[in-house]
């Protein structure tokens, strides 16, 4: 799994009925840059009447989705160390991973990244734990249409 970070800028229409430009952030499961700006594409269509430009593709060093709750509406980013200890030296190492984590707030991601780790057999700390502005996040999908 590699995600990109993708900005889509269009014009939204505000509340008071002015237009105005805005860039918002979408991840995207992606195997390339191509495959990336292609799927972003293809989502955002639907749901963007008029022009829109993706303006910017970048990987991000997301390693695990924690998809939280469905119903939440923010995704906060969590980088978590796991404690190893080096076999030659006997001393402590710490490796950092990045979680893209869904949660209706700071408080329920901490929840969220505590409970998917429950499981775990590394030992582990929250080193920071931030609210991102991605608006959301595309999975994958498998191509299922035959075409033969």
């Amino acid at each position: 799994m590699m995600l990109y970070e993708c900005g889509v800028r269009y014009e939204r229409t505000m509340e008071n009925g002015m237009t105005k430009k805005v860039t918002e952030l979408y991840l995207v499961d992606a195997l390339s840059f191509a495959e990336a700006e292609g799927r972003i594409t293809n989502e955002m269509e639907p749901y963007i009447s008029g022009d829109f430009d993706v303006v910017t593709i970048k990987r991000t060093n997301i390693s695990e989705i924690v998809e939280g709750l469905s119903t939440a509406d923010k995704w906060f980013k969590a980088k978590l160390m796991y404690i190893t200890i080096d076999e030659k030296t006997g001393k402590e190492k710490k490796q950092a991973v990045h979680f893209i984590v869904r949660a209706s707030d700071i408080n329920n991601a901490h929840i969220c990244v505590v409970e998917h780790m429950k499981g775990s057999v590394m030992d582990y700390e929250i080193a920071t734990l931030d609210e991102t502005k991605i608006m959301d996040l595309f999975h994958y999908k498998v191509n299922t249409s035959d075409n033969g």
